[in-house]
């Protein structure tokens, strides 16, 4: 080093370097320069690893989401067409409940009653093929999840809450409500 404290030159460096603007010939800064741009590029990278990381994850939960939506889908795709034919299956319900004892027993409607009774039977099996079940209801207490409780009666037999009579059966699909048991329930006498 001289008394200006400069570095002394080397002339193959000088010519190498000729042309090469001066802010980037200054190594005392580059060094700090570079360092800087390393941090700078190493922070960005965790960045970007931590939002990798986060995309992943969401990317994770939508498909969990939509894998439950599909199996729902699919599951519980009969909803609407279940809950119109439930009127079908009241209704011929209605029909049996109608028919008296000696109407069954005469000859002429033996058949006729046969086949609404094989009808019922092959309706129920079908709803239970496709996890379609009907609710219990008379003799339990009153569950608000499952029954729709249309009148008190008055009882001395039953406890209060306690569901004496079923106006309309109530029915399941798997494990969601398709249609609640509308109920008569007991209270205390007057």
């Amino acid at each position: 080093m001289t008394d200006d404290n400069k570095p002394q030159v080397d002339p193959a460096v000088e010519a190498e370097l000729k042309g090469v603007p001066e802010d980037m010939i200054d190594l005392e800064n580059a060094g700090e320069a570079l360092d800087d741009a390393l941090a700078m590029l190493k922070s960005d990278l965790e960045a970007a690893k931590q939002d990798i990381l986060y995309a992943k994850a969401e990317t994770q939960n939508v498909r969990r989401r939509l894998e439950k939506d599909v199996a729902d889908a699919r599951a519980y795709a009969a909803t609407g067409f279940a809950r119109d034919i439930l009127s079908v299956s009241d209704n011929l319900a209605r029909a049996l409940d109608a028919i008296s004892a000696d109407l069954r027993e005469d000859e002429r409607f033996k058949g006729l009653v046969a086949g609404i009774e094989a009808t019922a039977r092959e309706l129920d099996k079908v709803f239970g093929l496709h996890g379609i079940s009907r609710i219990a209801a008379t003799g339990l207490p009153l569950d608000p999840n499952q029954h729709q409780a249309m009148m008190e009666v008055p009882s001395a037999d039953a406890e209060p809450g306690t569901v004496l009579q079923e106006l309309q059966a109530g029915y399941m699909i798997k494990d969601r409500l398709l249609r609640p048991a509308m109920v008569a329930v007991a209270k205390k006498p007057d």
